[in-house]
């Protein structure tokens, strides 16, 4: 049996490469809008207004195949996780959930902010957040209790911090967002990052356009990003 299913909208925003997709939306700090695809999805959404959350159900669309087990940012080291247990955009389907802060709705576009999509992703539904069925805060995750263990902090020297600043205010690009991202789980992964040590402790990963030195300490699971620099 198959089924065939057809975008009501597609996501606009600032993101377009894989790397900067966030870990969850919950993660993010950014703003966009789904442009539905004619109006009857518009009337169908007006009623949205008044609702602080909306689950936006969507295609993961760089994707073309699936894996069995993924490494997960988070997972635990040297453990894959059978994909059906993560959030992996690598699913036999493609077909990718996220519950994202409602902005307003006008006529066919849909404004959100602090989502886990990319530009130009097709939307397939969406349906209100509804707490007293959506929330269970008690829930036990499974094997991302034991990923939390071997989670980096990241702070940024106030030089750094300025510049990311100045970056967000020019171009609309959260550096400092995306820093985390790529550095709170598995920041020496180079089979994942662009890196380069630069002497014992000290790195650089290149984002985007951007050289990102920042110095680790592995004993205290420290990470704070000192220098960015326009490649």
């Amino acid at each position: 049996m198959t089924f065939e299913i057809t975008p009501i909208g597609t996501l606009h925003c600032d993101e377009w490469f894989r790397f900067e997709t966030p870990r969850q939306g919950v993660f993010a700090e950014n703003r966009g809008y789904i442009e539905l695809t004619d109006n009857t999805y518009a009337e169908a959404a007006a009623d949205l207004n008044g609702f602080d959350r909306i689950w936006v159900i969507f295609v993961f669309h760089l994707n073309q195949t699936w894996n069995v087990k993924v490494t997960p940012p988070v997972a635990p080291p040297g453990r894959k996780i059978g994909v059906l247990a993560t959030r992996s955009p690598h699913r036999p389907n493609r077909i990718g959930m996220s519950c994202v802060q409602l902005e307003k709705v006008e006529g066919r576009r849909v404004y959100i902010r602090n989502f886990d999509l990319l530009d130009k992703t097709p939307v397939i539904d969406i349906k209100p957040y509804i707490p007293a069925a959506d929330a269970f805060p008690v829930s036990r995750t499974g094997w991302l209790e034991e990923a939390e263990a071997n989670r980096y902090n990241v702070t940024f020297t106030p030089d750094a911090e300025m510049i990311c600043s100045e970056i967000l205010s020019d171009t609309g690009t959260d550096l400092q967002n995306i820093c985390r991202v790529q550095l709170s789980y598995s920041p020496l992964d180079s089979s994942r990052k662009k890196l380069k040590r630069l002497e014992e402790n000290r790195w650089q990963i290149l984002i985007r356009n951007y050289c990102i030195d920042f110095v680790i300490d592995p004993n205290l699971q420290e990470i704070c990003v000192t220098g960015i620099t326009k490649k």
